[in-house]
């Protein structure tokens, strides 16, 4: 089997969350610090390369009528550049309300200041991951 991969790409940090290898449970989970898309994304094919991953789940912030902005926009480029850099298929995964949850969640343990901003987005990582996982489970 190979691992699913899950990105909430970010202007400045960017979420990763990685499954365990009978694809069911997120097993790791980092953020990629940086402001310019092509070392994040030199970072996250640093990443594949030779590891078990075999597919990539790229959160799509849509607005909460489901309409898509610039934002959107940004996240499917990203993707088309991911998947011509690793030659893995990369899928778009709704991810309204990811943050926010993410931010509850980190609420509710008492992750506040630097401590939350560093965890947030890997956080919102591993909740596109597991809404994913939870779909191809179906």
């Amino acid at each position: 089997m190979k691992r699913i991969m899950a990105i909430d790409y970010g202007d400045a940090r960017t979420g990763i969350a990685v499954s365990d290898l009978l694809c069911s449970i997120v097993g790791t989970t980092t953020v990629i610090h940086s402001r310019r898309p092509e070392k994040t994304l030199e970072e996250i094919c640093r990443m594949t390369a030779g590891s078990d991953v075999g597919e990539i789940v790229v959160g799509l912030p849509r607005n909460m009528d489901g309409s898509e902005g610039p934002r959107a926009e940004l996240c499917r480029s990203f993707a088309q550049q991911l998947e011509q850099a690793t030659g893995l298929p990369v899928h778009l995964w709704d991810e309204r309300r990811t943050t926010v949850e993410a931010h509850n969640i980190l609420s509710a343990h008492n992750y506040h200041g630097k401590k939350r901003k560093d965890t947030v987005d890997a956080v919102a990582a591993s909740l596109i991951l597991e809404g994913y996982l939870a779909f191809r489970g179906r």
